[in-house]
């Protein structure tokens, strides 16, 4: 297991007892204990939790991992849908991509696709509409990719910009195909995020968009989020990967999402 794993392993440990022992942590990872004192030690550094004498505690009230430490969460089926969804777009095409794990991997895949290494005559290869910071910094070293990146408040969990001021500027463009990252879908509950500012936003993409494709690994399928996106009824696409259930599937289809497992 690398230190990044491990970090990985300790945070969701944290998330998900709300405190940590030193010797039992070690016990669970097969590792020493003085390397979970060392590895305790450098994520206070980075304020991601407050040690305590035996163990850690979570870092506030309120927790969520940062975008770079879920990165390595379910990578392959995330690499599959990427690859996927990039797939779908045609050139020239304006897109809208919202912040997260899934939707940074699209991007990396578009930017990947050879015949989106150039653009026409006087336009771009693709024009990318997005109000994360991470993707906006990926792409903007291709010259063949026009970004607009929306002004905003950012969350340093997941890098988007949020608020009056990406809502206003964002409601002024119109997006060919809108690929949304999400916490939740569900066939009768519609998709959701656990936060309502990025709700707000993905929910006012979606609406400048003429296609609308989620991307979610199948962890995130029939279950709930806190704030609602939108309804099921108005998904295009949904790209998967294979561990999606056969009756959760056929919900979708009932609903008139087109469902693609990668």
């Amino acid at each position: 297991m690398t230190r990044k794993e491990r970090w990985q392993t300790l945070l969701d440990l944290l998330v998900e007892r709300g405190e940590l022992e030193v010797e039992p942590a070690a016990e669970a990872l097969g590792v020493s204990a003085a390397t979970i004192r060392r590895d305790l030690d450098q994520l206070a550094e980075q304020q991601l939790l407050v040690r305590t004498r035996g163990g850690a505690v979570l870092h506030g009230v309120s927790y969520e991992l940062p975008l770079r430490y879920r990165t390595s969460r379910r990578a392959a089926e995330k690499r599959r849908i990427s690859e996927t969804v990039a797939a779908l777009i045609v050139p020239g095409e304006v897109i809208g991509l919202t912040g997260g794990t899934t939707t940074t991997e699209v991007a990396r895949a578009l930017a990947a696709r050879p015949d989106l290494a150039a653009g026409s005559t006087g336009s771009p290869a693709l024009t990318v509409v997005t109000n994360a910071l991470n993707i906006a910094g990926e792409l903007v070293i291709r010259p063949q990719f026009k970004i607009v990146l929306t002004g905003g408040v950012a969350r340093p969990q997941s890098y988007e910009l949020t608020g009056p001021l990406a809502m206003e500027v964002l409601g002024q463009l119109s997006v060919d195909t809108a690929v949304v990252g999400v916490d939740a879908f569900d066939p009768a509950d519609g998709a959701a995020t656990r936060h309502e500012d990025e709700a707000a936003m993905n929910r006012l993409l979606c609406e400048r968009a003429r296609r609308v494709v989620i991307a979610a690994d199948s962890s995130k399928l029939g279950v709930r989020a806190f704030a609602r996106i939108v309804s099921t009824d108005a998904v295009d696409v949904l790209v998967t990967d294979t561990g999606l259930s056969p009756s959760v599937a056929e919900a979708f289809e009932a609903a008139g999402v087109e469902v693609i497992r990668a």
